[in-house]
């Protein structure tokens, strides 16, 4: 709010001091950033708030190369980021789903409703038990998508009437998804965000560095896995995604959301994958989105299935805001062209050039 006022349309936006840092970060890689001025500002700007970060723990910051994890559905390779993402959640849900007998049996869309829902709320559940920065983990990745995990999905699928759950809260979100192939068949599926709108909302003032706030994903449960700790990483929702065929890339995407990501890459490939949607009416599908206790529903949701899932013993509220948003890219190999998705909730297009 420059002098108080929102901006006026024609008003000129400048950001001097964060154009110098993506100069310096230019000039030095991650040093621009992690050391020197731009450290030190934002070290200090924590500091006057209480915060207890240092000089040596940006410095140890560091990113890892890793390896995706992979899980199949419908005939594809679906690759995810491990944790500390939330990637395998997905994985867990489509794995419980797309060869159990009650589900490809189930063609009613009211019935696949519920069970989605329930699938999703069961492997979030064990999400929130056992995802947290891996070297902080208590059970492997294999173990989370093991038999049982799975086992304990459909089981949860077939319970007479919804078992109340851990509650997680809907933390809202304020992310970006680039999905782009290039001319040389280069697919990249890439995310960027500040959590929640405006990030922390704290400004390194002579950096010009907006600080995100992806701590929010602790718990300050000492006993739970994603406790906070130092040095930790904490579990965190944005899962860029890849979906291969006979060793080809088929399709980067990503669908932003916060806690909804998961559940969302798995309803866009159900839509793609099982019910021949094209890729722009996958996107756009109404969705919904169990966990906890609570089901939120688009108010484009037929309104039989919001009664079904009522009278199927779930709590159903109309989300506020749409939930989440996708960008992906088709490659059609026979074909030679790529079908590009653009999802009208957020900012954003389809472009080829």
């Amino acid at each position: 709010l420059p002098g108080g006022n929102p901006p006026r349309c024609g008003d000129t936006h400048r950001q001097p001091e964060l154009a110098d840092t993506l100069r310096e970060i230019g000039r030095k890689g991650r040093a621009g950033f992690y050391d020197g001025a731009v450290a030190d500002d934002i070290v200090a700007t924590l500091a006057a708030l209480g915060g207890p970060q240092n000089q040596d723990d940006l410095a140890a910051q560091a990113a890892d190369f890793v390896t995706p994890l992979s899980g199949r559905f419908a005939g594809y390779d679906l690759l995810e980021c491990p944790p500390n993402g939330q990637g395998a959640t997905a994985l867990l849900i489509l794995a419980a789903l797309g060869d159990w007998t009650p589900w490809k049996d189930a063609k009613d869309p009211k019935l696949r409703a519920h069970l989605y829902i329930q699938a999703t709320k069961q492997a979030y559940h064990l999400r929130n038990l056992g995802i947290t920065d891996p070297e902080a983990m208590r059970i492997s990745i294999g173990e989370f998508l093991s038999e049982g995990s799975i086992k304990a999905v459909r089981d949860y699928c077939q319970a007479p009437a919804p078992q109340a759950l851990a509650q997680i809260a809907p933390w809202e979100t304020d992310t970006i998804c680039l999905s782009v192939v290039d001319k040389d068949g280069l697919a990249v599926s890439f995310i960027n965000s500040l959590f929640s709108p405006f990030g922390s909302t704290i400004l390194a003032p002579e950096s010009g560095v907006m600080l995100q706030c992806r701590g929010t994903s602790f718990n300050l449960d000492s006993m739970h896995v994603n406790c906070l700790a130092p040095r930790k990483r904490p579990m965190h929702t944005i899962i860029p995604g890849m979906l291969m065929q006979n060793k080809k890339v088929v399709m980067p995407f990503g669908v932003m959301g916060g806690q909804y990501q998961a559940a969302g890459h798995a309803a866009l490939l159900m839509g793609l994958l099982e019910e021949g949607l094209d890729l722009q009416a996958a996107i756009d599908a109404p969705r919904m989105f169990g966990y906890g206790d609570l089901v939120q529903v688009e108010a484009d949701v037929p309104p039989e299935i919001v009664s079904y899932l009522t009278e199927a013993g779930h709590k159903v509220e109309t989300a506020a805001t749409p939930l989440g948003g996708a960008q992906a890219v088709w490659i059609d190999h026979q074909r030679g062209v790529l079908i590009g998705g653009s999802d009208q909730r957020k900012d954003g297009l389809a472009l080829g050039y």
